[in-house]
């Protein structure tokens, strides 16, 4: 570190500022402050409640205090956060340290929650220091005056950059960086990050090329607890979605004994359900806790973060909408509801915690099935040692790039072979071919080969001086209501008849009821009086209601969580095991071996079982939901090709099964071929409907390229609409123009994400070098009754499911007794 940061006047009097609350900086922001006086760029990494805000934002006031004469009037410091949540509780942190130290400076935020009065001063005169997301900036961009705004930038700051790399946010985040670096030479450009598994390719896809870059890792190492909820006893048959509530009793009191708690759930619908449960356990609880979530109104989500900060709420319950942002210093306990099914995301909501970076952060685990036990233990491990999933950027995106190109062109346009030179720095873009380039501009100017004939797609023209501008005033307004990389099922507003708005649900659950029935939402029982347009009335009712369910609310199991599963499921067969988990559930792990068997690490499982229904294989890779959705449909294709018989499958993160009503004719030499990793990718093309798999996928790209428009002014198509209408054109592709860039992305997304191709190989390659041992039964084992039970789960309603679960253990029961 250099002597100059220390003995510089800006130095003294943020040290200063540290000394009146009681701390002093910590290394890291240190050299931090350090590293941005010298001019470098970079990229800093810490724990959780380490004050890895203060570190950049801290070291561009130091600068400013340092060399005033650097610094302009308007934006000097942008803030790119991925959550609009985030923002205002770090302007909020940002604001005061400034009034404190005695500056002028002025933070603000802006994003679809600003007011528009907000939004119209900004537009006249920016803040000191504004705050946006990803869609923001590139709204900002889309504006006619966008080189007033940035033209005395000095930084732009990327929050919590590992939420961002691994998706097409990130690569809008590449595309303004890479614009705005271009225009504003002397641009320092810093990530924030906690810790992910690569750092190094993180860097380089956040400052491709940079000359004067550093990484900055903070050695201080944040302490978490991990504290498991244990049943009354094992479930020896263990089933998915009945325990967690019946542990309601045991959360009670932790929430009661600590001054503030977060609950985090990984699906809106469960966090609906969990709110329900501790006020009926609780009633005392009514007021003194909150719901969170994305679909709950901005100004409540609002009220209830500012009173989590002030310690009047006793707890929130939360899905992911609460992993990231300024700590809640009230809040010393975390609570997680059902497996967190990452390692970086347990450790992210575990740091909610413990404001203080001196002390331990607290995580309670409270496991919705038995078996999520082990998931604990994995957990335990993977966090001892330190073993984090990486976050793949992605590539070649071109629906996000053809949507930045009409931005920029909108904004003021572009000349194509300076955009071009901007968009191939990217790392998302580096392996752009020219012929790429110019698909790209003939698709915004004509709408590619299939839009030469629909004015509509002819969004970008040349001026006399060469320049590619927007001169349509609708496709101008059409093109800034649908600037975005997200692209959600259509929600519906949830309105009182009376007034008053309360949140936003799927259309798809909302289409399921009738008038009169009731669904929970934001905490609250409502009766769905009447729906019109794209708005759900409703008044406030009481008594037994549905939980909605929002589509895509599963998470995918991590690869690194899936490997310490499986290790230690065997590592739970040893009688010399001393985890308390694995203890616990060894009634469990001896009914597995003694109906089946325990795979070691070096061992792959598959079970016959015979029932009266009729005959199951059940597959155990532990590689989580998504990878099982395309091994099932695999290997039920090559079982099916040696002699005819059909199968109904159902999986969960631990396992598969293929059932049928014929006999399954298998042996041991035959399943070892059906589990070949030879040809493994033309039989999976072969296996699924790839091309139904890839109009889905096409849907997004074609809302993002703006083939499709989802939003109009004061409207949204229905999720019904922007299929059909993304449907008509994928067709119309594959027909007439099967070399389109956004049909090859729509193929290339579903074997990259939704078969995760690389991982589906790496899974066969383990199983071809384990033994598989194939065991056969007559009732159903602590592995495969989960399975079975979900497969129920989606044609049953829930007092139906218990009942039959019922019977199935009745059955079970009554074998044995028999056997006996």
């Amino acid at each position: 570190m250099s002597q100059k940061i220390i003995h510089s006047e800006g130095f003294k009097i943020v040290n200063r500022y540290f000394e009146s609350l009681g701390n002093t900086p910590f290394g890291f922001q240190v050299k931090t402050w350090d590293r941005y006086m010298l001019g470098y760029s970079g990229m800093v990494i810490a724990p959780t409640g380490f004050g890895k805000t203060f570190s950049v934002f801290m070291a561009v006031l130091i600068d400013y205090m340092n060399h005033p004469q650097r610094y302009q009037k308007g934006l000097k410091l942008l803030w790119i956060t991925p959550l609009r949540s985030l923002a205002k509780d770090l302007a909020r942190a940002m604001q005061t340290a400034i009034d404190d130290i005695g500056l002028d400076w002025i933070v603000q935020v802006r994003n679809g929650d600003t007011d528009p009065k907000i939004r119209a001063q900004q537009t006249k005169a920016m803040p000191d220091i504004l705050l946006v997301t990803p869609e923001s900036l590139h709204l900002l961009l889309a504006q006619k005056q966008r080189d007033k705004y940035f033209k005395n930038i000095r930084c732009i700051t990327v929050d919590e950059w590992h939420e961002l790399i691994g998706n097409k946010r990130g690569v809008m985040v590449e595309l303004a960086l890479s614009y705005l670096k271009y225009k504003y030479k002397d641009l320092q450009i810093w990530g924030i990050t906690a810790t992910i598994g690569n750092l190094d390719q993180a860097m380089d896809v956040l400052l491709p090329a940079a000359k004067t870059s550093v990484q900055i890792i903070a050695k201080e190492k944040k302490k978490i607890a991990i504290r498991s909820i244990y049943p009354d006893k094992v479930e020896l048959l263990p089933w998915a979605g009945h325990l967690g509530g019946n542990l309601v009793n045991q959360v009670v009191p932790i929430i009661l004994e600590s001054k503030s708690t977060i609950l985090f759930t990984n699906t809106r619908s469960q966090s609906e359900l969990w709110y329900q449960l501790l006020l009926q356990a609780h009633p005392d609880f009514a007021g003194q806790i909150a719901l969170h979530h994305s679909s709950v109104d901005a100004h409540i989500r609002e009220w209830i973060e500012e009173n989590l900060s002030s310690g009047k709420l006793k707890a929130v319950v939360s899905t992911s909408s609460l992993d990231l942002g300024v700590d809640f210093k009230p809040v010393d306990t975390v609570i997680q509801i059902g497996s967190s099914k990452g390692v970086a995301r347990f450790m992210q909501r575990a740091g909610r915690s413990g404001h203080s970076p001196f002390e331990t952060s607290i995580i309670y685990f409270v496991p919705t099935h038995s078996l999520e036990l082990i998931e604990v233990a994995a957990l335990k491990e993977a966090v001892k040692t330190r073993t984090i999933e990486n976050r793949d950027p992605m590539v070649q995106s071109f629906d996000v790039l053809v949507q930045f190109m009409v931005t920029i062109a909108l904004g003021g346009g572009f000349q194509s072979t300076e955009l071009h030179q901007i968009v191939a720095r990217t790392h998302a873009f580096h392996y752009m071919e020219d012929e790429e380039w110019q698909w790209c501009m003939y698709f915004i100017t004509a709408g590619g080969k299939i839009g030469k004939r629909y004015e509509e797609f002819h969004k970008v023209v040349q001026d006399n001086d060469g320049n590619w501008i927007i001169k349509n005033r609708r496709i101008a307004l059409l093109h800034r209501l649908n600037i975005g990389a997200i692209v959600g099922d259509a929600m519906m507003r949830v309105k009182f008849l009376s007034g008053g708005y309360i949140g936003m649900i799927e259309e798809y659950f909302i289409s399921k009821l009738k008038k009169g029935e009731r669904f929970n939402l934001a905490g609250r029982i409502l009766e769905l009086v009447m729906v019109k347009d794209m708005t759900v009335f409703v008044k406030n009712s009481s008594g037994k209601a549905i939980t909605p369910s929002w589509l895509g609310g599963r998470l995918p199991l991590s690869s690194n969580l899936s490997h310490f599963l499986r290790k230690k499921l065997a590592e739970a067969i040893s009688p010399d095991n001393t985890e308390k988990e694995l203890r616990f559930l060894a009634p469990l792990i001896q009914k597995q071996q003694s109906l089946s068997a325990v795979p070691n690490e070096s061992q792959f499982l598959v079970e016959h079982i015979k029932t009266r229904e009729g005959h199951h294989l059940f597959f155990y890779p532990l590689e989580g939901r998504l990878i099982h959705e395309v091994m099932a449909a695999l290997v039920a294709y090559r079982i099916s090709k040696r002699y005819p018989i059909s199968f109904s499958m159902a999986m969960n993160d631990y396992g598969f099964e293929l059932y049928s009503d014929k006999e399954i004719q298998l042996d041991h030499a035959q399943l070892t071929e059906v589990l070949s990793r030879e040809n493994l990718m033309q039989d999976v093309i072969s296996s699924i409907n790839s091309a139904e798999m890839a109009s889905r996928k096409f849907r997004d790209i074609a809302v993002i390229s703006g083939l499709v428009i989802q939003n109009y002014p004061g409207t949204q198509q229905n999720n019904k609409s922007l299929q059909a209408s993304s449907g008509i054109i994928f067709r119309v592709l594959m027909d007439h123009d099967p070399d389109n860039l956004l049909l090859k992305q729509a193929f290339t997304e579903v074997f990259n994400q939704q078969l995760e191709e690389y991982r589906l190989i790496k899974a066969f390659e383990r199983i071809n070098n384990s033994q598989i041992i194939y065991t056969f039964a007559e009732e159903y084992t602590p592995l495969s009754f989960p399975i079975k039970v979900d497969s129920l789960r989606q044609s049953l309603s829930s007092e139906a499911l218990i009942e039959r679960i019922q019977r199935m253990e009745h059955a079970n029961k009554s074998k044995r007794g028999r056997r006996k």
